[in-house]
């Protein structure tokens, strides 16, 4: 997001629901997401090779009635994976189409060129208006009004806890085994069940973009073979803008597929947790914007039925919690409160739930706005600060990942408000009594942004400035507001992203969370360890 972006009054903003019915609905030729429910459709156990037998999740296939193409001559792209809530039996598969194709399938199997029967995929088509949007590149002069895009979805469910699994796809006309296109064979390994003793790591970074610095931080999550990565908002930049105002936000609908396609060598291996984005706020869709989003994506979103990239979900020994802080946001409010609370409250259930579970040794909570940060962009979000910041220390969180500010920067301890501890790089943290620490990782492949203090910079391994520095926010009446603090430990302005290597308690040594930011060339500038205990 450019850090020019122009603060509105909360009092005078018209929210994205309003928005659709005030625009959308009037002012395009289209309708938005056009879907027709074919029958839901529950496919029967033993579809997958032993041992164990995973079936598709049962639900609605959505179809849109359009011009079909040869299916010859339409290769599958785009290849993402997600965990179910439960990421030692749950796998979701999703991939595009470049145009509508006749039953398209996943076959998959735990042998390379041992595949069981064709999996039927769900297909979920979003048709966006030409009208809406601002391409990068001009439309072709026999372009229709609009623009159609395929996601395919399987839901994976009863797999083999710490097993690989090999995967195809296909549709009628296009069978890669058939083909000899070995170079389409995907694998994903499952989660070992609860209880696992081995060390695993996962990466994040929140505001990737399409690009070469984007290519650069993909490429690093390719070498340090991640369980999991977690993209927290502002994924494609399809949008342009603040996110949430459709009269005045440039879009382009097609820059996903970009996104999608840039992404495949790693998503289509590794499984990417999203969180939502002020970005993502793409109101010429319904659900408050967020219909592109599930069209495009399969997440758990178990928080209640309809929510949309918000969920919880564990891997091993840690839960995990994905939030929407665009409800929480007075930074960029189109969506502010549109939970009316129902987000923090549930967000309040769970963590009681993970702290109460003797399984679970640590708690991440990852979402795009930053509880604290002393970037010149979008700042620290009060509204986060108010709202969630007191239940993080109730249920003593460990880690809080972030994106939105375009730069890395990594918190002292922080209760109450307040830093606890000096914790320089190679520090050692307890959060059960020095408090959270929070991370802003947005260096996925964006521009960078500024400190508010420019002038005392950065500061990490090998270039220490410990200062007194500025963060900025603002409140719900729209108003900005600054002030000193000492609890910024690690900054740095740079393409980026967080390793988190967890080692699971054994015997009498505790369990911890090794967490290290490396630049998109793989160099350390910054390392703490998080340890219970």
């Amino acid at each position: 997001m450019s850090d020019n972006r122009r603060r509105r009054n909360p009092a005078e903003q018209i929210r994205l629901a309003e928005w659709h019915d005030h625009y959308v609905k009037k002012h395009t030729r289209r309708g938005v997401l056009r879907a027709t429910a074919a029958g839901g459709a529950t496919l029967a156990a033993g579809h997958l090779l032993l041992p164990g037998t995973a079936e598709a999740a049962p639900g609605p296939t959505v179809l849109l009635s359009g011009e079909k193409v040869a299916g010859s001559t339409q290769r599958p792209f785009g290849r993402h994976l997600g965990f179910g809530a439960d990421a030692s039996r749950q796998v979701v598969v999703s991939w595009q189409t470049p145009a509508k194709v006749t039953a398209p399938y996943l076959r998959i199997g735990t042998a390379a060129g041992d595949y069981g029967a064709t999996v039927p995929a769900e297909v979920r088509a979003l048709t966006s208006d030409l009208s809406w949007q601002t391409p990068e590149h001009d439309f072709p002069p026999h372009s229709g009004s609009a623009v159609t895009q395929y996601y395919h979805h399987v839901k994976l469910d009863n797999l083999v806890p710490n097993t690989t699994y090999y995967y195809v796809l296909g549709h009628q006309g296009y069978d890669p085994t058939t083909s000899g296109r070995v170079g389409e064979v995907a694998t994903f390994r499952t989660a070992p069940a609860a209880g696992g003793t081995g060390t695993f790591s996962f990466t994040a970074f929140g505001d990737q973009g399409v690009g070469y610095n984007a290519l650069a931080t993909n490429s690093l999550i390719a070498d340090l073979d991640p369980r999991f990565h977690l993209a927290m908002g502002d994924m494609s930049y399809a949008l342009e803008g603040e996110g949430g105002h459709p009269k005045e936000d440039k879009y382009d609908a097609r820059k996903w597929d970009s996104f999608f396609a840039q992404n495949d060598p790693v998503s289509s291996g590794i499984p990417w947790m999203v969180a939502l984005g002020n970005h993502e706020m793409e109101g010429w869709y319904d659900h408050h914007g967020y219909g592109g989003m599930r069209a495009r994506f399969t997440m758990p979103d178990n928080a209640w039925a309809g929510s949309t990239c918000i969920y919880s979900w564990r891997y091993q020994n840690v839960g995990l919690i994905s939030l929407d802080g665009n409800d929480i946001c007075y930074n960029s409010p189109s969506n502010l409160d549109y939970t009316e609370g129902r987000q923090t409250a549930w967000l309040k259930s769970q963590l009681k739930k993970f702290r109460d579970d003797p399984s679970i040794e640590f708690i991440v909570v990852y979402c795009h706005q930053c509880t604290y940060s002393t970037s010149d962009a979008n700042g620290a979000e009060l509204g986060a600060q108010q709202k969630w910041a007191p239940l993080f220390d109730q249920y003593q969180v460990d880690l809080v990942l972030n994106g939105h500010n375009h730069l890395y920067e990594r918190t002292d301890p922080i209760k109450a408000g307040k830093g606890t501890k000096k914790a320089s790089p190679g520090a050692t943290v307890n959060p059960k009594t020095d408090g959270v620490t929070y991370i802003t990782a947005g260096g996925g492949g964006e521009s960078i942004n500024d400190w508010i203090d420019e002038k005392v910079g950065d500061s990490y391994i090998g270039h220490v400035n410990d200062a007194t520095v500025t963060m900025r926010w603002d409140d719900e009446d729209g108003g900005g507001h600054s002030k000193k603090v000492t609890w910024s430990r690690v900054r740095y302005r740079g393409y980026s992203l967080v390793h988190v290597e967890v080692t699971p308690t054994v015997g009498g040594t505790p369990g911890r969370l090794k967490v290290r930011a490396l630049t998109e060339d793989n160099v350390l500038v910054d390392e703490v360890t998080l340890r219970r205990g």
